[in-house]
């Protein structure tokens, strides 16, 4: 195998590590010969396993350290031409993490004699069988579907990736699954569908919704996840939630809340410029319109979004008859101009500081693109009132993590037959009281991810907005008078 494949989806190294399988003749090659190469290439040897070995051959995995990325290539070409030596495998920390996957089922009792075996399966397992059957309700508290999740993708959207498709999409789900497990102890399972027809995903997450207490739709691309969520919404008895969009928009405004707490200004009174009119725009927009922010202008690669132009996307058509009230036109430069609030989910590099000094006084930046903000925060540190991005290395980082466990805690805890706009705001709310008036700073507008209130506390939120709004089929214990 070229070495150059090997490691062309390897380019960016955890810790710049790298463990290098090497198969040589210990006849013809001596492994100082190896050595002398790597280091001569930028590479540090820091660990030696053999792995196996004859009279001839030797098989050995070598832990190196390098400076840079880059100096692994040509390591690993310079080995390439190496006569008798063998690359068996390049890894790093990420890959060997994901090896065999990075979750797994883990049975909740053992089973230990054929007492318990005909209790867990046959023949005792038929009276659960037949209750169910007798009332299918019973199966929430009967099966897993009491606590499971399905985190389902197309991988036609994959975050900084683009359509990659089902299997390479699957270590991203994967995650999402630990994630609920590790924050909120809600078990989920990957799917990923073989198939970008909008009909038969919505009826394959039918086929399978029985077993499952909630769906958690992820990376599926604009905009065919609107009709997606939307359809599923309508024709399933159990919570549906495109965390693309509605995660993103929850901790935006959790974000805002306390941005505009800090400067002093009324969310009805806010000009809000959104740049990047997809499936998180759109749910971003949804979820202040719903908190009433008094005016919201849309720019998308046409320029501004008004009424009086037609548009082939139908949401963004909905997005330019339902926003944008004094019909502005022009493009994103116009649209900040006199702006409380821009929010990015676009593409790096869009603005420059000139256009930050165009914008209300206290101006509030969410420039969220990944990896690269729409205008890095150390250009307008002086001018902007509060900057957040979608980046860990910078602060005031926007988090879906910061919503999705607590979100799918309450609406699982209390049976929830949707999640409904209320349930959104409410779990803004809930993350934005996390970090209290006297704690409040420019660079604290969100907690950490790790903080662990969170969840507690929007579940709690979450529970109290879906029992006010009727959707909650169970009342937890907590809760009643």
């Amino acid at each position: 195998m070229n070495p150059s494949t090997l490691i062309q989806s390897q380019n960016n190294y955890s810790g710049k590590s790298v463990i290098l399988r090497l198969e040589f003749n210990s006849e013809s090659i001596k492994f100082g010969q190896v050595a002398s190469l790597i280091s001569e290439r930028g590479g540090d040897i820091v660990a030696i396993d053999i792995i196996s070995g004859s009279k001839t051959v030797s098989v050995r995995d070598l832990t190196v350290n390098v400076s840079d990325s880059s100096d692994i290539s040509r390591i690993t070409d310079a080995i390439a031409n190496m006569k008798d030596v063998k690359l068996v495998h390049v890894s790093d920390r990420t890959f060997l993490l994901h090896l065999g996957g990075k979750i797994s089922i883990v049975p909740k009792t053992p089973i230990q004699n054929r007492d318990d075996l005909s209790r867990v399966y046959t023949p005792d397992v038929a009276r659960v069988c037949l209750a169910i059957k007798d009332d299918p309700q019973k199966s929430h508290a009967l099966t897993i579907k009491r606590n499971t999740v399905a985190v389902i993708s197309d991988g036609s959207a994959v975050l900084g990736l683009g359509n990659i498709g089902p299997e390479p999409a699957m270590p991203v789900m994967e995650g999402k699954a630990m994630l609920f497990k590790q924050f909120a102890d809600v078990d989920s399972f990957p799917i990923c569908l073989d198939t970008q027809d909008t009909e038969e995903i919505i009826r394959t997450i039918k086929h399978i919704a029985p077993a499952f207490g909630g769906i958690n739709l992820e990376d599926i691309s604009s905009p065919r996840c609107f009709e997606i969520e939307s359809r599923l919404r309508q024709e399933l008895d159990i919570p549906v939630f495109h965390d693309d969009q509605h995660g993103t928009a929850v901790v935006l405004y959790a974000g805002l809340l306390n941005a505009v707490k800090l400067v002093g200004k009324q969310v009805k009174d806010l000009k809000v410029v959104v740049c990047g009119i997809g499936a998180a725009g759109i749910a971003c927009s949804k979820i202040l319109m719903a908190a009433g922010v008094g005016k919201i202008v849309g720019v998308d690669i046409e320029g501004i979004l008004n009424a009086d132009e037609e548009y082939a996307n139908p949401m963004k058509q909905w997005y330019a008859a339902n926003t944008n009230p004094d019909r502005e036109k022009g493009g994103l430069r116009d649209a900040v101009r006199g702006a409380d609030v821009f929010i990015g989910l676009s593409k790096g590099g869009l603005l420059k500081r000139e256009d930050i000094l165009t914008m209300a006084k206290d101006p509030i930046v969410f420039a969220m693109a990944n990896p690269t903000p729409e205008i890095e925060p150390d250009l307008i540190e002086d001018i902007a009132a509060v900057v957040a991005t979608g980046r860990s290395d910078y602060p005031n980082q926007i988090n879906n993590v910061l919503c999705f466990p607590g979100m799918f805690r309450g609406a699982l805890d209390c049976r929830a037959s949707d999640i409904n706009e209320e349930m959104k705001l409410a779990a803004a709310e809930a993350i934005a009281s996390i970090i209290k008036d006297d704690e409040l700073n420019k660079h604290y507008i969100i907690p950490s991810v790790f903080n662990q209130e969170i969840v507690r506390t929007v579940r709690q939120e979450v529970i109290a907005a879906a029992i006010r709004t009727g959707v909650a089929r169970r009342v937890p214990r907590e809760f009643k008078a």
